[in-house]
């Protein structure tokens, strides 16, 4: 990562610390350069036209993405020179990428369930009841739980966004990131997730939000 050296954040409270930071591809400047922070109790919403650069925003700040360039902190951890892998633990991520990624033939249950692992379909895995107790009452909260036993692959395209809301709630996590999560819901799963979202946004012990 070019121009990266050691910094010390100056502020524990904040999830995301980017200061100076870029992400460049094939010769353009995708992000930035962007200073942003995050602190623990903060709801964002990222506005722009297609094309502006949000998603590789918030795929920097799921510590899915190196940036280029300039200095990024996530949970107090300096991207570049720690396991990026404990940081996803501790970031939900709702998106298309998400989604793109699943099996066809992926239980729902076991999808939700399996986002304490990090992966994406169970394998050898072994869970607790009080796992399974925790996805039912996250498919609940979204109002999939008449999904639990279908397969991904039979899901309407608004069904897919609240499993996958469900997946990244399931591990508690600290940061809470969804990436245009009302894409190709109908008027009515639109307005049913907004209600969601701003009773999450209200909840006191709810992650940071970025959207």
């Amino acid at each position: 990562m070019e121009g990266v050296n050691d910094v010390t954040p100056t502020d524990q409270d904040w999830l995301v610390d980017f200061r100076g930071v870029e992400l460049r591809r094939g010769g353009k400047t995708l992000v930035g350069p962007v200073d942003w922070q995050v602190e623990l109790d903060e709801r964002w919403v990222i506005i722009g036209p297609n094309g502006a650069g949000k998603t590789s925003l918030v795929r920097m700040a799921a510590a899915e993405e190196f940036p280029s360039k300039g200095t990024a902190f996530l949970m107090g951890e300096q991207i570049g020179k720690t396991d990026m892998r404990d940081l996803r633990a501790l970031i939900g991520i709702s998106s298309a990428a998400v989604q793109s990624r699943i099996p066809e033939n992926e239980r729902v249950d076991d999808l939700v369930v399996s986002a304490g692992y990090a992966v994406l379909g169970r394998w050898r895995e072994e869970y607790q009841d009080m796992d399974f107790s925790r996805a039912d009452e996250i498919l609940a909260q979204v109002g999939a739980t008449h999904l639990k036993e279908r397969t991904w692959g039979t899901l309407s395209e608004g069904e897919k966004k609240r499993v996958v809301l469900a997946r990244a709630l399931m591990t508690n996590p600290e940061l809470l990131i969804l990436d245009e999560p009302s894409a190709g819901m109908d008027l009515g799963g639109r307005e049913d997730l907004v209600g969601y979202l701003g009773d999450l946004a209200m909840d006191p012990d709810a992650p940071a939000i970025v959207m």
